[in-house]
């Protein structure tokens, strides 16, 4: 099988570029093309984390998952694949195969990977073979960076009971 050549966009606020070109066999699964992404990013692997194949759009598809989460699932339904499981050479399907990782699902470190080509050469370990920008480090984002907002009991409606609804009119129901 041969070599693939992948470029890494880490998805981030800052206004430089920051990507990765890495160089992986098509034979190798996604648990090792994970753990070299995260060695290029200088990141750690104590987070959960999931590939989704993705289309021209950059929409999720097909997901793949650090660990199996299908515990008690409908086994008719398509269960996501995992990495340790699951060869890279068998997801693509295109030759600009897009593909995204998420890492850490608290912090949502998002990389958009993207196929360069596919070579000859294969790699007996996965290649980082062009470093571009400076990563950040890991820890520079907050998990309520993109938090929720919930409304506060000062924000709703005073004449609300705690289910939302208006005050109780008397007479109640007809029945």
């Amino acid at each position: 099988m041969p070599g693939l050549k992948f470029r890494i966009l880490l998805d981030s606020k800052s206004s430089e570029e920051v990507f990765r070109d890495l160089h992986i066999s098509a034979e190798d699964n996604f648990e090792s093309f994970y753990k070299a992404i995260l060695s290029a990013y200088d990141f750690s692997g104590d987070q959960m984390a999931s590939f989704y194949m993705s289309n021209d759009s950059w929409d999720k598809g097909h997901e793949i998952s650090l660990f199996d989460m299908s515990y008690g699932e409908d086994i008719e339904q398509i269960q996501p694949g995992v990495m340790k499981s699951s060869t890279i050479g068998d997801f693509i399907q295109d030759e600009n195969q897009k593909i995204i990782l998420v890492h850490d699902f608290l912090k949502m470190w998002i990389f958009l990977i993207e196929l360069q080509e596919s070579t000859s050469e294969t790699p007996a370990i996965p290649k980082t073979i062009l470093s571009i920008g400076e990563a950040p480090s890991e820890d520079s984002k907050s998990s309520d960076d993109d938090s929720l907002q919930f409304e506060t009991e000062s924000e709703t409606e005073e004449d609300e009971d705690e289910f939302g609804f208006g005050e109780f009119e008397e007479g109640g129901y007809d029945y």
